[in-house]
């Protein structure tokens, strides 16, 4: 008969805790005890969080724990947001507080009642040691372990820290919603963040970027006048209750902190596994670090359980499935802490508009889940964006016309520019007169050509389409002449040179791969291949290039205007020639045209400065920038949002925020809108109209980045691939009927609406 399982958690937080209950509960024989360095009623903490599904997930893991928690917890469903003296109530959010100390509490009686050995007062300070005693080392020891430490080189963490101060705090207040406050004061702007956590306590955690605290010389008080201070700031919400700290261990201005973002490759090693903060931790704005860490404890429990004695493959199967969870949750705790160092960016937005950016920062809410939460609140929203459209109904927001010079665009969607290698001496065919034809008939707002080339040796591929003679600009007339008879929407196009990256095969054949034969010369800002051993090599453009190339563009953009194009746009993304003399990763000059980031973009400046002379004035511009390289070295987002400012002093009416492509080094951390935080940046950063891209495949994504101000436009690439009628459909499925249709396809509207409108119905009653 085989022995127990020992298993040794380190910390007796939520975490360890959590899975030693769980562990005990899978497997009573266990011999599991927790070790925690405090004594068992310390905390350094007031209320912890939980959202209603996190509670629901609780109660099929331990019934038991489950019943205590819910028990001692405060129920809410408001959120209230004050800013400037006014205050928005957003409902439907359902959570739960509960104080730290009674959590603690809960989960101590629990597993000692099911058999485990608390051990506290007694620090770890030698993983190895318990790892060579026992089968199972959990490692729950906090976002400062001891083992992730002790261990640096094999679980590799990832630590940031961020930019903010905040201390926690406890009030008597009775607060009835989850509560942000925003106050401005002569040393910049101060945030709390405020929720009830039981029938007395409310916590308070006030919150400012580093800068105003300094400013305010809070680094130099004592803790109890930095209590006093933040008192003085709050006092209407206080209503007459004081502040109080019970972080006894940190004094003066250790008890105001800095988030540190924790994020391990690796979260086992033989026999020891990390959880919870010690693995990841997750911002405090979305309530969400003791739910991770205790789903950690679930997963972890349960996969043990699943693998029996092979705890090697528990610990693999672990990682795998919790580590696509972590990283969707703090990607959207990055947005939010983000959102709130960067407070400053955004307190010029009218009450409104900056309070539904609030709650829906995170990425993770949405317009659509706002809605079901609380439908009214929505139905608000959505009245001012019409109403600044001189709408004077609700609307959603991605139907709102945007005006830009004398141009207007009937809603917010565009189709992005998409290459299609399909032209033959780069002339516009029947086929491109159907693809473009197809999705302008398709409710988008404009049509963007994919990226027109100023000569044949601009061209990307021998399939790219073009405008450098007369017969491609009568092709090009005829496709726009159809657009404007037959449809709504507007055309633009986007002229490009690819510089370093021409010459190559078309997508499907081998993407960035020469051509086998009839390569052309390359030109760049400096001779370098854009894959090594792979690509042909540039070489670096001279005076005399820049100049043709210059005149090319201009000759392009008067055959633009010839054609009818309603907007013109300037490609310097993607490591094309332009971007290449804007990025520090392919600019390597030592003229007039490198070093600086305002030498680097003096070439790109100069052409657009051209091109915008010979453009008619009436017809806007914009601009495609990459406003991150993701690389190290490479541009990133503060740079961009500095080239988005030279080309919007040149005259850019938008900056059109795509990233990347400029380097096969290129690490992006893809998601959801993952781009959609450079054009939020630049818009409310630079003050320019901005168009966002990048995984925005959803009309509810379209909704929200709208009502939040984090674009003016929205291009959508690949969905109108698969549907060149997006956003027709999408209407559709949003019940908005106020769209137009080319006529013959009335029928299919109205019968379009009429199923969707049953199936809606039909699952309010499954």
């Amino acid at each position: 008969m085989s022995r127990p399982l020992r298993i040794a958690c380190l910390g007796g937080g939520p975490a360890g805790l959590y899975f030693a209950i769980l562990a005990k509960k899978a497997d009573p024989t266990a011999d599991i005890v927790v070790v925690e360095r405090n004594r068992p009623d310390d905390t350094f903490g007031w209320g912890v969080v939980f959202s209603d599904r996190t509670m629901d997930n609780f109660a099929a893991a331990d019934p038991e724990t489950h019943a205590a928690i819910t028990r001692r917890f405060r129920h809410w469903d408001d959120i209230d947001v004050h800013i400037r003296g006014r205050t928005f109530t957003s409902g439907g959010h359902g959570f739960a507080g509960i104080a730290r100390i009674a959590l603690l509490g809960i989960l101590q009686r629990r597993a000692a009642d099911l058999g485990v050995q608390l051990v506290f007062q007694t620090e770890v300070h030698d993983p190895a040691a318990y790892a060579d005693r026992f089968d199972l080392v959990v490692a729950a020891d906090g976002v400062s372990s001891v083992t992730r430490q002790t261990y640096a080189d094999i679980f590799r963490p990832d630590i940031l820290t961020g930019r903010n101060r905040f201390i926690w705090l406890g009030s008597r207040t009775a607060l009835d919603a989850f509560t942000f406050d925003f106050r401005e004061t002569e040393w910049g702007w101060f945030i709390l963040h405020a929720y009830r956590f039981d029938a007395d306590w409310s916590t308070f955690i006030v919150e400012t970027p580093e800068r105003n605290w300094l400013r305010a010389g809070i680094d130099r008080m004592t803790t109890a006048e930095s209590v006093a201070f933040c008192e003085s700031l709050f006092a209407d919400r206080l209503a007459g209750s004081p502040l109080v700290s019970n972080a006894r261990h940190r004094q003066g201005s250790a008890a105001w902190l800095t988030f540190h973002r924790v994020l391990c490759e690796r979260w086992h090693h033989r026999n020891i596994v990390l959880i919870g903060d010690a693995a990841h931790t997750a911002h405090f704005s979305i309530g969400s670090g003791t739910k991770l860490a205790m789903e950690d404890a679930m997963a972890l429990a349960r996969v043990l359980a699943e693998n029996g004695a092979d705890v090697q493959a528990g610990l693999e199967r672990y990682q795998l499935e919790r580590e696509t969870e972590a990283l969707k949750l703090q990607s959207a705790a990055r947005n939010r802490m983000e959102w709130f160092e960067d407070v400053e960016r955004y307190v010029h937005l009218d009450p409104e508009q900056f309070a539904y950016s609030l709650l829906t920062g995170s990425q993770r809410i949405g317009h659509q889940n706002l809605k079901l939460r609380d439908a009214s609140y929505v139905d608000r929203v959505e009245r001012w964006v019409a109403a600044r459209s001189g709408i004077q109904r609700p609307v959603p927001p991605m139907f709102t016309p945007f005006v830009a010079r004398a141009v207007s665009l009937k809603n917010r969607v565009l189709c992005s520019p998409m290459a299609t290698y399909m032209a033959v001496d780069g002339v516009p065919d029947d086929f491109h007169l159907v693809h473009f034809g197809a999705r302008a008939m398709g409710g988008a707002a404009m049509v963007f050509t994919e990226m027109t080339c100023v000569a044949p040796d601009a061209r990307i591929t021998p399939g790219c389409l073009g405008l450098w003679n007369d017969e491609q600009q009568d092709a090009w007339t005829r496709v726009v002449t159809y657009v404007h008879s037959q449809t709504d929407a507007r055309m633009a196009i986007q002229l490009g040179h690819a510089g370093r990256k021409g010459s190559t095969r078309r997508g499907w054949e081998g993407i960035d791969q020469p051509l086998e034969s009839g390569n052309w010369p390359l030109v760049s800002a400096s001779p370098l291949p854009y894959i090594e051993g792979v690509s042909q090599t540039p070489r670096e453009a001279t005076e005399a290039d820049l100049t043709r190339i210059l005149d090319q563009f201009v000759a392009a953009t008067r055959r633009a205007a010839a054609a009818g194009f309603d907007w013109l746009e300037l490609h310097c993304a993607h490591g094309y020639l332009l971007s290449s003399f804007i990025s520090p990763l392919t600019n390597r000059r030592g003229d007039r045209y490198g070093g600086s980031l305002h030498n680097r973009c003096r070439y790109p400046l100069m052409v657009f400065r051209a091109m915008r002379e010979v453009w008619p004035d009436e017809r806007p511009m914009s601009v495609r920038i990459s406003a991150h390289d993701w690389v190290p070295g490479g541009l990133a987002p503060a740079d961009s949002a500095e080239v988005a400012r030279l080309f919007k002093d040149a005259g850019a009416d938008v900056i059109d925020c795509s990233s990347g492509q400029v380097s096969k080094l290129e690490r992006p951390v893809y998601g959801r809108m993952f781009q959609v935080p450079f054009s939020d940046r630049i818009r409310n950063e630079v003050g320019v109209s901005t168009i966002a891209v990048g995984n925005i495949f959803d009309g509810d994504h379209v909704n929200t980045i709208i009502a939040a101000g984090r674009a003016d436009l929205c291009a959508i690439a690949r969905p109108h691939l698969a549907d060149p009628a997006w956003t027709l459909h999408e209407a559709a499925k949003q019940g908005y009927t106020d769209v137009w249709w080319p006529a013959p396809y009335l029928n299919g509207k109205q019968q379009l609406e009429r199923n969707l409108a049953r199936a809606a119905l039909s699952a309010l009653h499954v």
